[in-house]
Protein backbone atom coordinates (compact mmCIF):
# COMPACT_ATOMS: atom_id res chain seq x y z
CA UNK A 1 0.00 0.00 0.00
CA UNK A 2 1.32 3.46 -0.92
CA UNK A 3 0.81 5.86 1.98
CA UNK A 4 0.26 9.52 1.14
CA UNK A 5 0.91 11.18 4.49
CA UNK A 6 0.66 14.86 3.73
CA UNK A 7 -1.28 16.69 1.02
CA UNK A 8 -2.15 20.24 0.10
CA UNK A 9 -5.72 20.88 -1.03
CA UNK A 10 -6.39 24.00 -3.09
CA UNK A 11 -10.13 24.73 -3.41
CA UNK A 12 -10.70 26.42 -6.78
CA UNK A 13 -14.22 26.34 -8.11
CA UNK A 14 -15.25 27.97 -11.36
CA UNK A 15 -17.92 30.63 -11.72
CA UNK A 16 -16.52 33.52 -9.69
CA UNK A 17 -18.93 36.44 -10.09
CA UNK A 18 -17.18 39.52 -8.67
CA UNK A 19 -13.93 38.77 -10.51
CA UNK A 20 -14.77 36.44 -13.43
CA UNK A 21 -12.30 33.58 -13.75
CA UNK A 22 -10.49 34.79 -10.62
CA UNK A 23 -8.62 31.57 -9.86
CA UNK A 24 -6.91 31.43 -13.25
CA UNK A 25 -6.97 35.11 -14.26
CA UNK A 26 -3.48 36.40 -15.07
CA UNK A 27 -1.86 38.05 -12.06
CA UNK A 28 1.51 39.72 -12.64
CA UNK A 29 2.35 37.38 -15.49
CA UNK A 30 0.88 34.01 -14.56
CA UNK A 31 -2.45 32.45 -13.55
CA UNK A 32 -3.40 33.34 -10.00
CA UNK A 33 -3.58 29.72 -8.85
CA UNK A 34 0.00 29.12 -10.03
CA UNK A 35 1.41 31.05 -7.06
CA UNK A 36 -0.26 28.76 -4.53
CA UNK A 37 0.80 25.62 -6.38
CA UNK A 38 4.39 26.75 -6.77
CA UNK A 39 4.75 27.78 -3.11
CA UNK A 40 3.40 24.39 -2.02
CA UNK A 41 5.83 22.55 -4.29
CA UNK A 42 8.79 24.67 -3.15
CA UNK A 43 8.08 23.79 0.48
CA UNK A 44 8.86 20.08 -0.20
CA UNK A 45 6.26 19.17 2.41
CA UNK A 46 3.62 17.52 0.29
CA UNK A 47 3.25 14.13 -1.29
CA UNK A 48 0.58 15.67 -3.50
CA UNK A 49 -0.75 19.13 -4.26
CA UNK A 50 -4.41 18.53 -5.04
CA UNK A 51 -6.71 21.04 -6.69
CA UNK A 52 -10.39 20.54 -5.87
CA UNK A 53 -12.39 22.03 -8.72
CA UNK A 54 -15.53 21.66 -10.79
CA UNK A 55 -13.94 23.42 -13.77
CA UNK A 56 -11.96 21.59 -16.46
CA UNK A 57 -9.91 24.67 -17.42
CA UNK A 58 -8.83 25.23 -13.82
CA UNK A 59 -7.86 21.55 -13.63
CA UNK A 60 -5.84 21.82 -16.86
CA UNK A 61 -3.88 24.86 -15.66
CA UNK A 62 -3.34 23.33 -12.22
CA UNK A 63 -1.80 20.23 -13.78
CA UNK A 64 0.35 22.41 -16.05
CA UNK A 65 1.91 24.03 -12.96
CA UNK A 66 2.56 20.76 -11.16
CA UNK A 67 -0.58 20.00 -9.16
CA UNK A 68 -2.97 17.08 -9.55
CA UNK A 69 -6.72 17.14 -10.08
CA UNK A 70 -7.70 13.54 -9.40
CA UNK A 71 -11.46 14.09 -8.97
CA UNK A 72 -14.20 16.50 -9.98
CA UNK A 73 -15.72 18.46 -7.13
CA UNK A 74 -19.45 17.65 -6.76
CA UNK A 75 -22.00 20.26 -7.81
CA UNK A 76 -23.39 20.53 -4.28
CA UNK A 77 -19.96 21.70 -3.07
CA UNK A 78 -19.44 24.23 -5.86
CA UNK A 79 -21.84 27.10 -5.27
CA UNK A 80 -21.26 30.58 -3.86
CA UNK A 81 -22.27 29.59 -0.35
CA UNK A 82 -20.24 26.41 0.16
CA UNK A 83 -17.93 26.74 3.20
CA UNK A 84 -14.33 25.59 2.97
CA UNK A 85 -14.43 22.76 5.52
CA UNK A 86 -16.86 20.51 3.59
CA UNK A 87 -14.68 20.90 0.49
CA UNK A 88 -11.58 19.81 2.41
CA UNK A 89 -13.44 16.88 3.95
CA UNK A 90 -14.57 15.75 0.50
CA UNK A 91 -10.98 15.95 -0.79
CA UNK A 92 -9.65 13.90 2.13
CA UNK A 93 -12.28 11.21 1.65
CA UNK A 94 -11.81 11.12 -2.12
CA UNK A 95 -8.01 10.80 -1.94
CA UNK A 96 -8.15 8.14 0.75
CA UNK A 97 -10.73 6.12 -1.21
CA UNK A 98 -8.87 6.42 -4.52
CA UNK A 99 -5.43 5.62 -3.14
CA UNK A 100 -6.39 3.23 -0.36
CA UNK A 101 -4.45 5.19 2.21
CA UNK A 102 -4.93 7.36 5.29
CA UNK A 103 -3.64 10.91 5.49
CA UNK A 104 -1.84 12.44 8.44
CA UNK A 105 -1.57 16.18 7.75
CA UNK A 106 -3.60 18.27 5.32
CA UNK A 107 -3.04 21.89 4.33
CA UNK A 108 -5.83 23.90 2.77
CA UNK A 109 -4.27 26.59 0.57
CA UNK A 110 -6.43 29.22 -1.07
CA UNK A 111 -6.06 29.63 -4.82
CA UNK A 112 -5.88 33.41 -4.47
CA UNK A 113 -2.78 33.66 -2.27
CA UNK A 114 0.00 35.16 -4.42
CA UNK A 115 1.92 36.30 -1.31
CA UNK A 116 2.15 32.76 0.07
CA UNK A 117 5.71 31.58 0.79
CA UNK A 118 7.23 28.16 1.35
CA UNK A 119 8.82 29.25 4.69
CA UNK A 120 5.38 30.23 6.04
CA UNK A 121 4.01 26.81 5.07
CA UNK A 122 6.98 25.15 6.76
CA UNK A 123 6.41 27.17 9.93
CA UNK A 124 2.79 26.05 10.13
CA UNK A 125 3.74 22.42 9.53
CA UNK A 126 6.44 22.59 12.20
CA UNK A 127 3.93 23.96 14.71
CA UNK A 128 1.76 20.85 14.37
CA UNK A 129 4.69 18.46 14.34
CA UNK A 130 6.19 19.93 17.52
CA UNK A 131 2.97 20.26 19.54
CA UNK A 132 0.69 17.24 19.36
CA UNK A 133 -2.03 19.08 21.31
CA UNK A 134 -2.68 21.38 18.35
CA UNK A 135 -5.34 20.67 15.73
CA UNK A 136 -4.63 23.51 13.29
CA UNK A 137 -2.09 26.18 12.37
CA UNK A 138 -2.99 29.00 10.03
CA UNK A 139 -1.83 32.39 8.80
CA UNK A 140 -2.84 35.58 10.60
CA UNK A 141 -1.82 39.21 10.45
CA UNK A 142 -2.30 42.13 12.80
CA UNK A 143 -4.91 44.84 12.45
CA UNK A 144 -3.43 48.18 11.49
CA UNK A 145 -5.48 49.99 14.15
CA UNK A 146 -6.60 48.88 17.65
CA UNK A 147 -9.93 47.06 17.35
CA UNK A 148 -10.90 48.24 20.85
CA UNK A 149 -11.39 51.73 19.39
CA UNK A 150 -13.48 50.64 16.42
CA UNK A 151 -16.50 52.78 15.46
CA UNK A 152 -19.91 52.11 14.02
CA UNK A 153 -22.65 54.31 12.59
CA UNK A 154 -25.90 54.24 14.54
CA UNK A 155 -28.58 53.32 11.95
CA UNK A 156 -31.22 55.36 13.77
CA UNK A 157 -29.45 58.67 14.23
CA UNK A 158 -26.61 58.39 11.75
CA UNK A 159 -24.11 59.31 14.47
CA UNK A 160 -20.75 57.68 15.12
CA UNK A 161 -20.33 55.56 18.25
CA UNK A 162 -17.61 53.35 19.72
CA UNK A 163 -18.12 49.62 20.07
CA UNK A 164 -16.12 49.77 23.32
CA UNK A 165 -16.37 53.33 24.72
CA UNK A 166 -14.48 52.30 27.85
CA UNK A 167 -11.29 52.52 25.76
CA UNK A 168 -11.91 56.03 24.42
CA UNK A 169 -9.08 57.53 26.48
CA UNK A 170 -6.70 54.55 26.44
CA UNK A 171 -3.44 55.05 24.58
CA UNK A 172 -3.12 52.89 21.47
CA UNK A 173 0.15 51.39 22.70
CA UNK A 174 -1.58 50.21 25.89
CA UNK A 175 -4.20 48.15 24.03
CA UNK A 176 -3.74 44.48 23.23
CA UNK A 177 -2.76 43.83 19.61
CA UNK A 178 -5.40 41.99 17.62
CA UNK A 179 -5.08 39.67 14.64
CA UNK A 180 -7.29 38.43 11.82
CA UNK A 181 -7.24 35.47 9.47
CA UNK A 182 -4.83 36.21 6.62
CA UNK A 183 -6.71 33.92 4.24
CA UNK A 184 -3.69 32.05 2.85
CA UNK A 185 -3.42 28.56 4.36
CA UNK A 186 -4.79 26.29 7.06
CA UNK A 187 -2.75 23.35 8.28
CA UNK A 188 -4.64 20.65 10.12
CA UNK A 189 -4.52 17.08 11.26
CA UNK A 190 -6.62 14.77 9.15
CA UNK A 191 -9.06 13.95 11.97
CA UNK A 192 -9.36 17.61 12.96
CA UNK A 193 -10.53 18.55 9.47
CA UNK A 194 -13.04 15.69 9.47
CA UNK A 195 -14.47 16.35 12.92
CA UNK A 196 -14.13 20.06 13.70
CA UNK A 197 -16.77 22.62 12.70
CA UNK A 198 -14.72 25.73 13.43
CA UNK A 199 -10.93 25.83 13.32
CA UNK A 200 -10.96 29.25 15.02
CA UNK A 201 -12.51 27.65 18.09
CA UNK A 202 -10.20 24.65 18.02
CA UNK A 203 -6.65 24.32 19.32
CA UNK A 204 -4.94 26.42 16.68
CA UNK A 205 -1.53 28.07 16.41
CA UNK A 206 -0.89 31.29 14.49
CA UNK A 207 1.64 31.84 11.74
CA UNK A 208 2.01 35.61 11.95
CA UNK A 209 2.56 37.38 8.62
CA UNK A 210 3.57 41.01 8.08
CA UNK A 211 0.72 43.16 6.78
CA UNK A 212 2.52 43.85 3.52
CA UNK A 213 2.21 40.15 2.65
CA UNK A 214 -1.56 40.02 3.07
CA UNK A 215 -4.32 41.27 0.77
CA UNK A 216 -7.92 40.13 0.40
CA UNK A 217 -8.78 39.67 -3.27
CA UNK A 218 -12.57 39.79 -3.51
CA UNK A 219 -13.21 42.78 -5.79
CA UNK A 220 -11.54 44.35 -8.85
CA UNK A 221 -10.20 47.08 -6.55
CA UNK A 222 -8.66 44.41 -4.30
CA UNK A 223 -7.07 42.82 -7.35
CA UNK A 224 -5.46 46.09 -8.43
CA UNK A 225 -4.15 46.72 -4.91
CA UNK A 226 -2.75 43.19 -4.73
CA UNK A 227 -0.87 43.56 -8.02
CA UNK A 228 0.63 46.86 -6.88
CA UNK A 229 1.67 45.37 -3.54
CA UNK A 230 3.08 42.28 -5.24
CA UNK A 231 5.20 44.35 -7.61
CA UNK A 232 6.39 46.52 -4.73
CA UNK A 233 7.50 43.44 -2.80
CA UNK A 234 9.52 42.24 -5.79
CA UNK A 235 11.74 45.33 -5.82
Amino acid sequence: MITVKTIAVIPARGGSKRIPGKNIKEFCGKPMIAYSIEAAIRSNLFDQVVVSTDDSEIARIAIEYGATSPFERPTQLSDDHTPTLPVIRHAIEAIEAQQQTKLEFVCCIYATAPFLTAPNLIEGHDSLKLDTSLDFAFSVTSYAFPIQRALYVDPEGGTVKMFQPEYADTRSQDLREAYHDAGQFYWGRRDAFLNCDNMFAARSAPVVLPRDQVQDIDTPEDWDCAEQLFRFNQV
